[in-house]
């Protein structure tokens, strides 16, 4: 199965990223249009694309500061199953970030695709976080 990953680093404390990748505020202005739900095991997240792509997520591991993991329950056929998480860990200035996106059953279009699109949404949650930056939603892909 092939993966996305990217590690880079954000220079914030870490409880800024785990905010802005695990509660709905964060997630809206760097990767979701809109987005409900809590960071606790089991909890659920509802994520929305636009009119048709409201997707649903699981949260299956949530460690404060340090550790985020979504299942995708509902979503599109190749996402249903997959898992986006991030593993955070403090250095010099701030936080390093380790991204995957785990579980895709085949290197198809839409997963090259997703490759592209999860470094670009990433560089848009980069320059939120340490310059304040905000993107329009139908614009992030462009920034």
């Amino acid at each position: 199965m092939p993966n996305v990953v990217h590690d880079f680093p954000i220079f914030v404390p870490p409880m800024r990223v785990f905010a802005a990748i695990s509660l709905p505020e964060g997630l809206n202005h760097w990767w979701t249009k809109t987005s409900t739900g809590t960071p606790a095991v089991g909890s659920s997240y509802q994520l929305g694309f636009g009119p048709d792509h409201q997707w649903v997520a699981t949260v299956t591991n949530s460690e404060t500061d340090a550790v985020f993991e979504l299942e995708f329950v509902e979503a599109d056929a190749d996402w249903a199953g997959t898992r986006v998480g991030f593993e955070l860990s403090r250095i010099e200035n701030g936080t390093h970030v380790r991204f995957h996106h785990h579980g895709w059953a085949q290197d198809n279009e839409h997963y090259r695709t997703s490759c592209y699109c999860w470094a670009m949404y990433l560089r848009v949650m980069k320059r939120y976080l340490e310059y304040g930056e905000t993107v329009p939603y139908e614009k992030r892909l462009d920034a």
